[in-house]
């Protein structure tokens, strides 16, 4: 049996990975950053270097 405990962040446009101990969760969903959890309706981007969401 395998423990998943990294993933892709749930905001479809963003590129991180993140550790499931570490990342927000809403919804039943994993994400990044705040920006991300919140579907960037007041935040731009992710602010993780290389990401373009």
């Amino acid at each position: 049996m395998t423990t998943v405990t990294q993933m892709k962040c749930a905001c479809s446009s963003c590129l991180c990975i993140v550790s499931l101990e570490d990342s927000l969760k809403k919804d039943d969903k994993y994400y990044c950053s705040e920006a991300c959890a919140e579907g960037h309706k007041t935040m731009k981007g992710c602010a993780h270097n290389g990401c373009s969401c």
